[in-house]
């Protein structure tokens, strides 16, 4: 198995976490207003994490991967890294097609890498120094990393409110 593969099952991970978390929140009597609960003022709340996520793949597949601009732009405007969080809260069903979309952009960027060297650096941002082979491992971690604070607020909300 190549290691483009290997990354792409531990993505699939990552995602089953995901989207099982959405469809928890699905079942709750107001998804809404759980997917837009913060833990305290100013703070990111549910929709802004598990959509950071998807823009993020967005723009490792347009920016870094193909150095283009990335697609959606107006949520790639309120979702990339060191947004603020807004109040306008997107449905699970909206969220879910964002991921799906997004991901799929992703998989069709990396995969015009396979039987390349992993070892050079991705064509739209050389100066941060990372190959394809560190995208790789961050994307992993990436959506680990926001889909366990996601999970945090979830558990948050559950404990002030159930």
């Amino acid at each position: 198995m190549s290691a483009i593969e290997q990354a792409i099952q531990h993505w699939e991970l990552a995602r089953g976490q995901t989207l099982a978390m959405l469809d928890t929140i699905d079942e709750l009597a107001d998804p809404l207003g759980v997917l837009g609960w913060r833990p305290s003022p100013g703070r990111a709340h549910i929709c802004w994490q598990l959509m950071h996520i998807a823009i993020t793949e967005e723009i490792f597949a347009t920016a870094f991967l193909q150095n283009s601009e990335p697609g959606l732009t107006n949520l790639v405007l309120r979702f990339r890294r060191d947004s603020t969080p807004d109040d306008e809260i997107h449905s699970p069903e909206e969220i879910r097609n964002t991921l799906i979309t997004t991901r799929t952009h992703l998989l069709e960027s990396i995969r015009s890498f396979e039987g390349s060297d992993l070892s050079q650096l991705t064509a739209g941002r050389q100066e941060r120094g990372w190959s394809i082979a560190k995208l790789l491992t961050i994307v992993s971690w990436h959506e680990a990393h926001h889909q366990g604070q996601a999970h945090f607020c979830l558990n948050s909300w559950k404990a002030a409110y159930k």
